[in-house]
């Protein structure tokens, strides 16, 4: 059984359905992400994990006790869940220790001496061991989301919620501080829940992620398989970068697409909201293209114009005009360091094909627009 079970939940302000009937699982030790845009609803279902909202149906369970239902919920100070929020919510004039100990003097105190041991403990644990008197207008952005994630871990809950935590920080920080984080919560051995619009802090500190879009969640997988397998257009768009471009299937193995033929072992398969099951011989399909299925390779005789390029320090991201007028992504090493304008040679090399149904095709008859896949920022 889970530890954090999520069935049928939905949450309504009024008439506006926020939640939309939303169920996943979370093992125990496990982290998992919420992972959408703004106004997609993961802020408003970790708020009903926490007990801060109530729910129009379904049920929430943690460790097979039931918090949330319609009709009933559990007060937050009741359910053993620590809280990480975006904007840390420290106690201005309290110090670090005192921070970290505030939840250690709740319903059912810590004697002193032990407060001041599990302080010390958690100073360690994050990194903050001496920083204990200073005030947190004293300490980095860095340095106050450990001490607010001290904090939540002090009392020792069964459960941890993150909000945005690293929202406030500088992009280095930001990855540097989720890695440091996921560290801590897997030596601690902490169930937690991460909500987040980056798709980098997702990856970069969850075991599964959930892609929520219109309150719903579109996939919920490992980030390796919602890259690779986005399981409809909605998380293909979401998560990373790419372009659609129509193809004709020649066989159920291989199809072909402006830049030539890509075949594979199993046959093709198209995402489950595009195409029902196995895509078949000469239906008309879209692939989709990530910037590293496109690799810059002077001695090809494909070529490609040179239309923008993102320099990023050790590779540059190239867009791409094709002969049809369509463009593409690549990512190249920056020492390829190549003119606007420039004509380049590009091979494909593709391991897991993508397809949706080419509904342009079907509904309109004229070429699809195409153009990059939505990049999370």
């Amino acid at each position: 059984m889970a530890f954090l079970e999520l069935a049928g939940i939905i949450q309504r302000y009024g008439s506006h359905t926020v939640v939309d009937g939303v169920s996943l699982a979370v093992e125990r030790g496990s982290i998992a992400c919420l992972l959408g845009p703004s106004g997609c609803g993961k802020t408003t279902l970790l708020r009903c994990i926490a007990g801060f909202e109530e729910i129009a149906a379904g049920e929430i369970r943690v460790a097979a006790n039931t918090l949330s239902r319609a009709g009933m919920m559990l007060p937050p100070e009741q359910r053993q869940i620590g809280m990480v929020f975006q904007d840390y919510a420290l106690f201005p004039h309290l110090s670090v220790a005192d921070n970290i100990g505030f939840g250690l003097r709740g319903r059912n105190p810590l004697p002193k001496a032990q407060r001041k041991t599990r302080v010390a403990e958690l100073l360690a644990t994050v990194g903050l061991a001496g920083q204990e008197n200073k005030f947190p207008h004293e300490l980095s952005g860095g340095q106050q989301q450990r001490v607010a994630l001290a904090r939540a871990l002090a009392p020792r809950p069964q459960l941890i919620l993150l909000d945005e935590p690293f929202s406030n920080l500088d992009v280095d920080l930001r990855e540097r501080l989720s890695l440091e984080v996921r560290e801590i919560l897997k030596q601690q051995g902490i169930t937690a829940v991460l909500v987040t619009h980056d798709q980098h802090e997702a990856f970069a500190m969850a075991d599964e992620v959930g892609v929520m879009a219109q309150g719903r969640i579109q996939q919920w997988d490992t980030p390796y398989n919602l890259y690779h397998r986005p399981a409809n257009r909605c998380v293909a768009d979401f998560v990373g970068q790419g372009v659609f471009l129509p193809g004709r299937l020649l066989d159920p193995c291989c199809v072909e697409i402006e830049l030539g033929r890509i075949c594979v072992a199993q046959p093709i398969h198209c995402a489950q909201d595009a195409c029902r099951g196995q895509a078949q011989n000469t239906e008309s399909i879209e692939i989709l293209l990530r910037p590293d299925d496109i690799i810059h390779d002077d001695s090809s005789p494909l070529h490609a114009e040179v239309r923008h390029k993102a320099f990023r320090g050790a590779e540059i991201l190239y867009t791409l005009r094709l002969g049809s007028g369509m463009e593409v992504l690549s990512l190249v090493p920056s020492h390829h360091n190549h003119a606007i304008g420039e004509s380049i040679g590009i091979r494909l090399d593709v391991s897991h094909v993508v397809a949706f149904r080419n509904e342009h095709a079907e509904h309109a008859g004229s070429s699809p627009a195409h153009g990059p896949a939505a990049a999370l920022r």
